[in-house]
């Protein structure tokens, strides 16, 4: 793996965000045309399957799912190629709806591709919904 790799320091870079809850620099990351799939397919975040490729749907994204999360991305092994790479990923992901508390698990892969610029033009997330909606449970307030 090529630490060095333009989409392997955008994949941490991103990570980073999500853990500090830094909206505009996570946002100011894409190119105009960057497509979120996170997951592939259509699933109830994404019911066309279409992707998210807009500034206005990502940032919409981010509101959804990044925003009411604290998300911990624990990559296992990166690979890495060109202006792209794949990370094998754990994300635990604790969120607060409607003043409850709940937790979940995703297991897959991360794909990350960059233009010559260094912004992102994809995010494409290899897990299955049912799956990950599998391990979505209420926890109990400390």
């Amino acid at each position: 793996m090529n630490k060095d790799n333009v989409a392997y320091q955008m994949s941490l870079r991103s990570r980073e965000c999500l853990k500090t809850k830094d909206k505009a620099t996570w946002l100011a990351m894409w190119a105009e045309d960057g497509i979120i799939e996170d997951p592939i397919g259509p699933t109830m975040l994404d019911p066309e399957g279409k992707g998210h490729s807009t500034p206005a749907a990502r940032e919409a994204f981010y509101d959804r799912n990044i925003a009411n999360s604290d998300i911990e991305y624990i990559i296992h092994e990166t690979y890495t190629a060109h202006l792209e790479c794949a990370n094998i990923v754990t994300l635990n992901v604790h969120m607060t709806i409607d003043g409850k508390k709940y937790y979940q698990q995703v297991n897959g892969v991360f794909t990350y591709r960059c233009n010559e610029q260094g912004k992102l033009t994809a995010l494409r997330g290899f897990w299955e919904f049912d799956e990950g909606m599998a391990t979505f449970k209420e926890v109990a307030a400390a």
